[in-house]
């Protein structure tokens, strides 16, 4: 689909000449037939322009970067949802795709981080555990040194070789006493620094905006908490949220006031966790709560209050004294143990996020129950 903005238009001149054609001309006839008589760039222009063109996008830089992204396979977990989307037969809006770009970005940022986190913790412990060995066989030997030169001394021999012996074994325990003393401290270190990769991995597991458990750190708790409970047939829901309107506040009022608001919904949401009620930030403006012990009724009556209670607050822009209006969000929620797996819930609670937006916003939708299989 084709827009008549100039500044985009003059962005698709430029792409098309990237691709090997010039601003105007019309893709060959035989783009598809046979695609090997192509060259390579002139083929990807064709299936990144059938691409916006299926899903009925207009061509912007953030559309074409997307799109480049989906065919190539540079973003597959990005193609994925699209084409599982596409698949339930929802819609599929710039600003959605724009939403899954970003998550599928910081998930991979995330998941390279705790890789290396991973790499690291696993060069740590080895080297933490030859230096204990080190150290044990260490003093083992220094004791045993330590017993020969007392019996030399008490022994009370003379004589050259004798002395020399004594001088020998003394000098030897001095050294073992030093390699001793560096070890002890290469051991501290080296729990020093298993230390700060800890807390480096739980700094890395929060979300620096919200406070609030990342999007990492929530996958690692429901596969966690979705094994547990399966194991004890202990009920488990899974939510997601998702502000209303939040494009519209951010070009409203500014980013900052934006941040405000992700900050308010999540302190909102922060006020029903527990230990067995985890909130995390998904991703943009969305959430993810995780509810242990209790049934979907339960679970949803809960979130449906928090709702509520946000609807009823009066924010002020304090950069202009403006009002920001009602601020609400929709919500899915589903039985994640109604499902085939977690992964399934997952997407059950995702549609019903997507029927509460469409119905209206401002409301909490439950999921439909379905017959779990292959257990």
């Amino acid at each position: 689909m084709t827009t008549h903005d100039p500044a985009l238009e003059s962005y698709s001149h430029r792409l098309r000449r990237w691709f090997g054609f010039e601003p105007g001309e019309a893709i060959p006839a035989n783009a598809l037939h046979p695609r090997e008589a192509l060259p390579h760039r002139s083929r990807l222009l064709v299936q990144i322009e059938r691409f916006l063109d299926d899903l009925e996008i207009d061509v912007t830089g953030s559309a074409l970067a997307i799109a480049h992204d989906c065919v190539t396979g540079s973003n597959a977990e990005l193609a994925r949802r699209v084409a599982a989307r596409r698949k339930d037969g929802h819609e599929i809006s710039l600003s959605w795709l724009e939403r899954m770009a970003r998550e599928t970005c910081q998930d991979r940022q995330a998941a390279a981080v705790g890789a290396l986190v991973e790499q690291l913790e696993a060069g740590i412990e080895e080297f933490g555990s030859h230096t204990r060995t080190a150290s044990k066989a260490t003093r083992d030997y220094k004791n045993a040194l330590h017993r020969h030169v007392d019996e030399l001394e008490q022994a009370g021999e003379t004589g050259t070789v004798f002395a020399d012996l004594l001088t020998m074994g003394r000098a030897m325990l001095a050294r073992t006493l030093q390699i001793e003393s560096r070890l002890e401290r290469s051991e501290k270190r080296t729990q020093e620094l298993q230390k700060n990769l800890e807390d480096a991995r739980r700094a890395a597991e929060v979300d620096h905006l919200t406070q609030l458990p990342n999007r990492r750190a929530f996958e690692r708790l429901y596969e966690d908490q979705y094994r547990s409970a399966r194991s004890v047939n202990d009920p488990l829901c899974i939510a997601f949220c998702d502000i209303d309107h939040f494009k519209a506040i951010n070009d409203t009022h500014g980013h900052a006031a934006g941040d405000r608001v992700l900050r308010t919904v999540a302190g909102m949401l922060a006020r029903i966790s527990n230990d067995k009620c985890h909130v995390a930030r998904h991703g943009g403006e969305e959430f993810a709560v995780l509810f242990r012990g209790e049934t979907l009724a339960e679970a949803q009556a809960r979130l449906d209050q928090a709702r509520v209670e946000m609807a009823e607050r009066r924010l002020v822009n304090r950069a202009t004294d403006e009002p920001f209006g009602q601020i609400t969000f929709s919500a899915g929620i589903a039985d994640a143990l109604a499902w085939q797996d977690r992964r399934a819930a997952l997407r059950a609670a995702d549609q019903a996020l997507y029927a509460a937006k469409t119905a209206g916003r401002n409301r909490v939708v439950a999921a439909p129950a379905a017959p779990v299989t292959g257990k």
